[in-house]
Protein backbone atom coordinates (compact mmCIF):
# COMPACT_ATOMS: atom_id res chain seq x y z
CA UNK A 1 0.00 0.00 0.00
CA UNK A 2 1.01 3.49 -0.58
CA UNK A 3 3.45 5.29 1.87
CA UNK A 4 0.92 7.84 2.56
CA UNK A 5 -1.57 5.84 4.19
CA UNK A 6 -2.89 5.15 7.89
CA UNK A 7 -4.43 2.01 9.31
CA UNK A 8 -7.68 2.84 10.32
CA UNK A 9 -9.65 0.48 12.33
CA UNK A 10 -13.15 1.26 13.85
CA UNK A 11 -14.36 -0.96 16.20
CA UNK A 12 -18.07 -1.20 18.13
CA UNK A 13 -18.37 -3.11 21.11
CA UNK A 14 -20.27 -6.19 18.90
CA UNK A 15 -18.39 -5.84 15.67
CA UNK A 16 -15.05 -4.25 14.25
CA UNK A 17 -16.64 -2.47 10.80
CA UNK A 18 -13.72 -1.12 9.50
CA UNK A 19 -10.11 -2.30 9.53
CA UNK A 20 -8.35 -0.35 6.18
CA UNK A 21 -5.86 1.96 4.94
CA UNK A 22 -6.83 5.47 4.16
CA UNK A 23 -5.55 8.46 3.18
CA UNK A 24 -7.58 10.84 5.45
CA UNK A 25 -9.76 10.76 8.90
CA UNK A 26 -11.94 13.25 9.80
CA UNK A 27 -12.98 12.45 13.28
CA UNK A 28 -15.77 13.81 15.22
CA UNK A 29 -14.19 14.60 18.85
CA UNK A 30 -15.99 15.92 21.58
CA UNK A 31 -14.61 19.25 21.18
CA UNK A 32 -14.77 19.26 17.43
CA UNK A 33 -13.57 17.68 13.97
CA UNK A 34 -9.86 16.35 13.90
CA UNK A 35 -8.27 15.17 10.88
CA UNK A 36 -5.10 12.60 10.36
CA UNK A 37 -3.19 11.56 7.96
CA UNK A 38 0.12 9.58 7.21
CA UNK A 39 3.04 10.88 9.62
CA UNK A 40 0.49 12.28 12.35
CA UNK A 41 1.31 13.05 15.83
CA UNK A 42 0.06 10.50 18.58
CA UNK A 43 -2.73 11.56 20.44
CA UNK A 44 -5.79 9.93 23.03
CA UNK A 45 -9.01 11.94 22.38
CA UNK A 46 -12.55 11.40 23.28
CA UNK A 47 -15.06 10.58 20.41
CA UNK A 48 -18.14 12.78 20.51
CA UNK A 49 -21.05 12.37 17.71
CA UNK A 50 -20.89 13.01 14.38
CA UNK A 51 -19.78 12.15 10.42
CA UNK A 52 -16.68 10.11 10.16
CA UNK A 53 -15.15 10.33 7.07
CA UNK A 54 -12.57 8.25 5.62
CA UNK A 55 -10.57 8.73 2.39
CA UNK A 56 -9.27 5.99 0.36
CA UNK A 57 -6.37 5.56 -1.59
CA UNK A 58 -5.97 5.31 -5.37
CA UNK A 59 -4.91 1.49 -4.78
CA UNK A 60 -8.54 1.01 -3.06
CA UNK A 61 -10.62 2.91 -5.68
CA UNK A 62 -10.15 6.70 -4.12
CA UNK A 63 -13.21 7.66 -3.09
CA UNK A 64 -15.05 8.53 0.95
CA UNK A 65 -17.31 6.38 2.97
CA UNK A 66 -19.31 8.02 5.67
CA UNK A 67 -20.17 6.66 9.20
CA UNK A 68 -22.21 8.01 11.85
CA UNK A 69 -20.19 7.64 15.67
CA UNK A 70 -20.86 8.04 18.38
CA UNK A 71 -19.34 8.30 21.95
CA UNK A 72 -15.94 6.31 22.84
CA UNK A 73 -12.16 6.86 22.41
CA UNK A 74 -9.73 6.87 19.50
CA UNK A 75 -5.93 6.63 19.68
CA UNK A 76 -3.65 7.48 17.02
CA UNK A 77 -0.20 6.35 16.98
CA UNK A 78 1.95 4.62 14.65
CA UNK A 79 0.43 5.21 11.73
CA UNK A 80 -2.99 3.30 13.18
CA UNK A 81 -6.16 5.33 14.05
CA UNK A 82 -8.17 3.25 16.25
CA UNK A 83 -11.86 4.67 16.76
CA UNK A 84 -13.28 3.01 19.67
CA UNK A 85 -16.81 3.76 19.07
CA UNK A 86 -20.15 3.28 21.39
CA UNK A 87 -22.17 3.11 18.19
CA UNK A 88 -21.49 3.57 14.70
CA UNK A 89 -23.35 2.59 11.67
CA UNK A 90 -22.31 3.53 7.75
CA UNK A 91 -24.14 6.02 5.74
CA UNK A 92 -25.44 3.42 3.55
CA UNK A 93 -27.14 2.02 5.79
CA UNK A 94 -29.14 4.35 7.51
CA UNK A 95 -32.52 4.44 6.41
CA UNK A 96 -33.93 8.31 5.67
CA UNK A 97 -37.63 7.38 6.91
CA UNK A 98 -36.63 5.64 10.02
CA UNK A 99 -34.40 8.41 10.95
CA UNK A 100 -37.57 10.66 9.82
CA UNK A 101 -39.62 8.43 12.61
CA UNK A 102 -36.62 9.09 15.45
CA UNK A 103 -36.53 12.89 14.98
CA UNK A 104 -40.44 13.02 15.88
CA UNK A 105 -40.77 10.58 18.50
CA UNK A 106 -37.23 12.40 20.04
CA UNK A 107 -39.77 16.57 19.48
CA UNK A 108 -42.99 14.63 20.74
CA UNK A 109 -40.63 13.85 24.12
CA UNK A 110 -41.25 16.08 27.30
CA UNK A 111 -39.26 15.82 30.87
CA UNK A 112 -41.42 14.71 32.98
CA UNK A 113 -42.45 17.02 36.36
CA UNK A 114 -41.20 14.63 38.49
CA UNK A 115 -38.32 13.62 36.78
CA UNK A 116 -35.40 13.28 39.12
CA UNK A 117 -32.91 15.04 37.13
CA UNK A 118 -34.49 17.34 34.68
CA UNK A 119 -31.28 19.09 33.34
CA UNK A 120 -30.02 14.86 31.91
CA UNK A 121 -33.49 14.54 30.92
CA UNK A 122 -33.46 17.84 28.35
CA UNK A 123 -30.18 16.78 27.54
CA UNK A 124 -31.02 13.14 26.38
CA UNK A 125 -33.97 14.63 24.29
CA UNK A 126 -31.95 17.36 22.70
CA UNK A 127 -28.98 14.25 21.96
CA UNK A 128 -31.58 12.19 20.22
CA UNK A 129 -32.89 15.23 17.98
CA UNK A 130 -29.44 15.55 16.97
CA UNK A 131 -28.64 12.25 16.13
CA UNK A 132 -32.43 12.10 14.30
CA UNK A 133 -30.99 15.19 12.32
CA UNK A 134 -27.59 13.84 11.15
CA UNK A 135 -28.66 10.72 10.37
CA UNK A 136 -31.28 12.00 7.86
CA UNK A 137 -28.66 14.47 6.40
CA UNK A 138 -26.20 11.48 5.97
CA UNK A 139 -29.17 9.65 4.29
CA UNK A 140 -30.24 12.27 1.96
CA UNK A 141 -26.25 13.12 1.30
CA UNK A 142 -25.57 9.67 0.38
CA UNK A 143 -28.59 9.04 -1.86
CA UNK A 144 -28.05 11.90 -3.44
CA UNK A 145 -24.14 10.97 -4.62
CA UNK A 146 -25.46 7.46 -5.54
CA UNK A 147 -24.03 5.29 -2.39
Amino acid sequence: MADNTITCRLVTPSEELLNEQVTYASVPAWDGLIGFQHGGSPLVSRLGMGKLRLDFPAEAGSGSREYLVEDGFLEMGHNELVILAERAIAAEAIIESEAKAELAEAEARVVPDDAPNKLEAVEQITRAKERARLKISMAQNSKAVGI
